[in-house]
């Protein structure tokens, strides 16, 4: 399946757009804060039912606007048009639809149209805390695993309801214990699921690396759990009078973490900014290889400015990666009209060229 035509109204900086695109290679060209991000992020919320930079909906709007409308229309193996359309109001609104038919919950959305998306953005996967690195998690099991998203939600709801008993006053111990079972029965699930995942990201992720940059360092991937240690009911029994002294749960896979290393050590202290982008890319496309294998089908890939900091050999060696058949359709961003043109030349298939003024899309 590929975005054959994208209809934009409304979506930050871009007012209208329409386009038509190419099902394997596009590239999208355009100076700094003209709105090419923008556009990839459009397409990216049409797979994932939100923005992959923001979580309010209100920030999708543009300025002085009501409204946002997106509209896909994706190309099935069989020739067949699947639609999907996004509709956002200023006062909260939000429908999502499948053509024509509202989705009764965002959930059964997602998974159905896979995506991965490579960003600038991504160094906060080295750089920032372990919430966003459960986001990357969840974003990559929850395309693959409706199961998962299920139990995710639960357990977020069930510890938002734990954590506001802990401020009461008076707290009833037999009501923590139906907490601490409910969420003990959802966080066995995530646990396993984190596990098994981590285990195949990581010999995926070194393929690629290695292929990046020709085995100079040696890199690996850690999952930290708090479950490692037993289970979560076991936990929260034993962290019961922290967790009424601090008002919160102090325990639980909210805590879980990704460690990023290479040659032993935390990529945001020992990797240039180079190896760290490299990183981030291998990470992304291993993502891309194992939603892949789990949907039989290649996801969409999204390439933003991801040329930037990479030297000439590696940008070769990633554009002879994503021009294989085993890459689907690809949407690259570049401020770079002449390293554009060398890439299309590169390719020498089944491409288009698109520039992006202002917001407009030429």
């Amino acid at each position: 399946m590929y975005l054959k035509k994208l209809i934009i109204s409304n979506f930050k900086n871009i007012t209208e757009a329409e386009a038509e695109f190419s099902s394997k290679l596009n590239c999208i060209t355009g100076n700094n804060g003209s709105g090419k991000t923008n556009l990839l992020d459009s397409v990216y919320y049409l797979s994932m039912t939100k923005s992959y930079f923001s979580n309010l909906d209100q920030q999708n709007i543009s300025y002085e606007q009501d409204y946002t409308v997106l509209r896909g229309d994706y190309s099935k193996d069989d020739s067949s048009i699947e639609s999907i359309s996004v509709s956002l109001g200023r006062g909260g609104e939000k429908n999502i639809k499948r053509n024509s038919k509202s989705y009764q919950k965002l959930s059964e959305h997602i998974g159905l149209i896979p995506i991965v998306m490579v960003s600038p953005y991504d160094t906060c996967l080295i750089n920032e805390s372990g919430e966003e690195r459960r986001k990357f998690i969840n974003s990559i099991i929850s395309q693959t695993d409706k199961e998962y998203l299920r139990r995710v939600q639960n357990y977020n709801h069930l510890l938002q309801q734990r954590n506001r008993y802990l401020k009461e006053n008076n707290i009833s111990n037999d009501l923590l214990d139906t907490f601490t079972d409910r969420l003990s029965h959802n966080a066995a699930y995530i646990f396993e699921k984190r596990a098994e995942f981590t285990q195949k990201l990581l010999p995926v992720t070194k393929k690629y690396y290695n292929l990046l940059s020709e085995g100079k360092e040696t890199i690996d991937i850690i999952y930290k759990s708090d479950l490692e240690s037993g289970s979560l009911g076991d936990l929260l029994k034993k962290c019961e009078s922290r967790d009424k002294m601090f008002k919160y749960t102090t325990a639980g896979i909210q805590r879980d973490d990704l460690l990023f290393l290479m040659n032993n050590h935390p990529f945001r202290i020992s990797g240039s900014q180079g190896q760290q982008k490299t990183f981030l890319i291998s990470l992304k496309l291993a993502q891309f290889e194992i939603i892949r294998q789990m949907h039989q089908k290649a996801p969409i890939m999204l390439l933003d400015d991801v040329f930037d900091k990479l030297d000439m050999l590696r940008v070769e060696s990633l554009l002879n990666m994503v021009s294989s058949d085993f890459f689907g359709q690809i949407f690259i961003t570049d401020s770079n009209k002449v390293r554009v043109g060398g890439i299309l030349d590169k390719i020498n298939g089944n491409s288009k060229s698109f520039e992006i003024v202002s917001g407009r899309l030429l």
